[in-house]
């Protein structure tokens, strides 16, 4: 990993009581010879001199720090990986996969980063969603749905150019391993180690129960056909997305990027599971 001479701050929007632990994560860089580039609503937040549009900070500094719950990391992943800047997540929100390290925990953290402690460092697939002539990337998940008042939607799922499916069901969550502990589990769909090179596709409340969720190769190509609808959308990490119609064709694949997330020293995965699910 490059040394670290710049790193960018990003909050939550409405994050309450947040001003004091800004205040030390920028006193914590600038003892490490660090400069902080904050967002313009951190900025606002600690009367500091100058603040930047978020979209314009991953392509300027060496690490993220971002404060707030999973929602917010989302919003900058993709970013944050086609510039390959590592991010560390600060657990502002209530269950906190991705910003996983407590605000307690940002400084031996940030030490483990200084010294090359790898094992603080995982690198996370995206996938990438390509619809008309429309392209996304994604940490977690692309899903299709329907809106609030609309029926089942129909469609038909490719696997590598081959019809697998042809199902009528409330959606579909197609997701990475990092994806697989969100939207996809509360679905049914298994937990992925999230270094696995693999593909999850995991149907909502699909019409035949003998359609369970799948694991695939990271190599294959998924594609889904809207056979009919009324009103469906197509939803990039809860963020981003757009509505499909009938005949519509989305592809998912992995993407060439890779998203670096920054962990604490003090836990691995199956730390984070036992903690987030309540295993005990």
């Amino acid at each position: 990993m490059k040394d670290i001479k710049r790193a960018g701050i990003v909050i939550k929007p409405h994050a309450k009581n947040i001003e004091q632990v800004l205040k030390e994560a920028i006193v914590m860089l600038e003892s490490r010879g660090i400069e902080s580039v904050l967002e313009d609503v951190a900025a606002h937040k600690v009367n500091y001199p100058h603040g930047l549009p978020r979209e314009s900070i991953p392509g300027l500094v060496d690490m993220l720090i971002v404060f707030g719950g999973d929602g917010t990391l989302l919003s900058i992943a993709h970013l944050a990986a086609k510039h390959a800047v590592p991010v560390m997540g600060i657990n502002l929100g209530r269950l906190g996969f991705l910003t996983e390290v407590p605000k307690e925990e940002m400084s031996i953290t940030l030490e483990a980063i200084l010294r090359g402690d790898n094992k603080v460092f995982s690198r996370r697939k995206l996938l990438e969603a390509t619809i008309g002539g429309n392209h996304y990337s994604c940490l977690n998940d692309v899903v299709i749905n329907k809106g609030a008042l609309a029926r089942m939607i129909r469609f038909s799922i490719f696997i590598d150019g081959k019809q697998i499916a042809c199902l009528r069901a409330d959606g579909l969550i197609i997701s990475t391993p990092t994806g697989s502990t969100a939207y996809s589990l509360a679905a049914g769909g298994p937990i992925i180690y999230p270094n696995l090179p693999a593909i999850v596709i995991s149907p909502i409340c699909p019409h035949t129960l003998s359609f369970r969720p799948m694991v695939i190769s990271a190599n294959s190509l998924v594609e889904v056909q809207l056979l009919a609808s009324e009103e469906v959308y197509l939803t990039i990490d809860g963020q981003r997305g757009q509505e499909m119609k009938s005949c519509d064709r989305v592809q998912v694949k992995c993407s060439e990027h890779e998203l670096t997330l920054i962990s604490s020293p003090k836990r691995n995965f199956f730390d984070l599971l036992q903690e987030k699910l309540g295993w005990g």
